[in-house]
């Protein structure tokens, strides 16, 4: 306030404000960037609790989860390249690997006037021209992007992000809804879904990534939280054996006194006319014939809940070789920021309309089925390792790993096959949005999800990280992971898988 005060003449900053509502809160936003510049460099002090402050707003939005929908990414993304520029603070580099894909397609929208604010922000007026002009760029784009979902989200679903930012309004269940719209250019093109190429495509195993020993670091950072969260595995086995098992024939017993007539026993009517014990009954057992794969979105986003899910994936894979199941723990993530080798392609082809997906996927395994828990556990720490996490291509990776669970590399006889796909967001990828439109990899993951279970192949549930997921799968819960993986979470997944068996 001292420094607004100080620095910045506000009725001047009447005269200059633009009045519609977004782009009012960018420019204020920016103007007090400015006078937060203005700290003399001897008020280490001041400076260091200004740059707290903003870290714990940007923690606290992250949190929120406004970063998985469109406008709470854009907004997002504005604020961090507005106050690195104007206050020449480095970014966290989890936040550059988190904008990345939005700033590429800012850059060239607010590209000149970004670039000024710096050089102008001693002149409030002339820090104005600017500024007024990226928040413009801003409130436009976000207007395209509140349209788009207006017309093809869930009516009531969600309110637009800047409402929830700056009016500290929350919907009534608390937890935002995922953002979903049909693709125009999905829906215009012949064949559907298109992949540009597929020559960049990796399926890699987490030790190939990652060296023997950090992964033996981050296996000892999983157990040391394992072992605080105190989850009763034994128990989670029992209980995940109940669920997943079913009664089959076990044989049979002879000298039953009902059943059917045991052909070996027939000389008793004889001898003892009176003898009840000539049948024979059928004997069941409990059997738990089940794959179960788990299948985390290793997005930017994702990284703050890393060691959280790790502990999920991890004591569940462990209950369930207990119960007799087969697990297998996978992931999915793009090799590249911005399309990486895939999008300069593209380029060199003179920008073909419509190319479909414009990344380099890449699929991991953490552990396959026909691997135990114990050999796999330094690979399951793998998912610790923060700068495996990208973009994503969700409906790919559901495919993909529905393809594995109906016989691709693993025994395809298993009676149950259940899907658990761990996510915090829509699927986005930067490079495929520009090129197609935002819903393009929405629309895709809603059409494999149900395409999947019209089929029968695989049972498929959503476990939402602070986000409902019901846009995309029909049956979901959303997990609060603010205190890692507890008892209550585990219990909330035990939950959805009996209430849909």
């Amino acid at each position: 306030m001292a420094l607004r005060l100080q620095h910045s003449d506000r009725a001047l900053h009447q005269e200059l404000c633009p009045q519609p509502t977004a782009a009012r809160l960018v420019f204020e936003m920016l103007e007090q960037f400015r006078v937060e510049s203005h700290v003399d460099d001897a008020m280490r002090g001041v400076r260091a609790n200004l740059s707290r402050r903003f870290l714990h707003w940007s923690r606290e939005f992250e949190a929120s989860t406004l970063t998985g929908t469109s406008q709470g990414i854009l907004l997002f993304t504005i604020a961090q390249m507005g106050r690195a520029r104007i206050t020449a603070e480095p970014m966290a580099a989890a936040v550059e690997d988190l904008i990345e894909s939005t700033r590429f397609e800012l850059a060239p929208r607010i590209g000149a006037p970004l670039a000024a604010l710096r050089r102008q922000r001693f002149s409030q007026s002339g820090f104005a021209g600017p500024a007024r002009a990226i928040a413009e760029e801003i409130a436009a784009r976000c207007d395209e992007l509140e349209t788009q979902e207006t017309r093809s989200s869930r009516a009531g679903s969600r309110r637009p992000a800047f409402a929830l930012l700056f009016e500290h309004e929350h919907d009534d269940d608390g937890v935002p809804t995922a953002a979903y719209g049909r693709s125009s250019a999905l829906e215009a093109a012949e064949g559907g879904y298109r992949v540009f190429t597929k020559a960049h495509d990796q399926q890699r195993h987490a030790a190939d990534l990652v060296r023997p020993g950090l992964l033996r670091e981050y296996r000892q950072r999983l157990d040391e939280d394992i072992a605080r969260q105190r989850i009763n595995v034994p128990r989670l086995g029992r209980a995940l054996g109940t669920l997943l098992s079913t009664q089959v024939l076990d044989g049979s017993d002879s000298g039953a006194e009902e059943g059917r007539i045991d052909g070996s026993r027939l000389a008793l009517l004889v001898t003892s006319p009176a003898e009840r014990r000539v049948f024979r009954s059928e004997r069941t057992a409990a059997r738990t014939d089940a794959t179960v794969t788990f299948l985390v979105d290793c997005s930017g986003s994702m990284k703050e809940h890393s060691l959280a899910l790790s502990v999920l994936v991890d004591v569940f894979a462990r209950a369930l070789e207990l119960a007799g199941a087969r697990c297998e723990i996978l992931g999915f993530t793009t090799g590249a920021w911005n399309g990486g080798r895939v999008r300069k392609e593209w380029l060199r082809a003179g920008r073909p309309e419509q190319p479909g997906r414009l990344n380099e996927v890449r699929h991991l395994v953490f552990k396959d089925a026909d691997t135990s828990w114990r050999r796999a556990r330094p690979e399951i720490a793998g998912l610790l390792k923060r700068d495996l996490f990208r973009e994503g291509i969700d409906g790919e990776a559901v495919d993909w790993a529905c393809g594995r669970l109906n016989g691709g590399g693993q025994d395809s006889g298993a009676q149950r096959r259940l899907l658990l796909v761990l996510s915090d967001g829509s699927p986005m990828d930067g490079a495929t949005a520009l090129a197609n439109d935002h819903q393009y990899l929405e629309h895709h993951l809603r059409e494999v999800v149900a395409g999947h279970e019209a089929a029968g192949s695989a049972e498929i549930f959503g476990l939402g990280v602070g986000l409902d997921l019901g846009p995309y799968y029909r049956r979901s819960t959303s997990l609060d992971l603010s205190s890692g993986t507890t008892s209550a979470v585990v219990g909330q997944v035990l939950a959805l898988l009996a209430a849909r068996r």
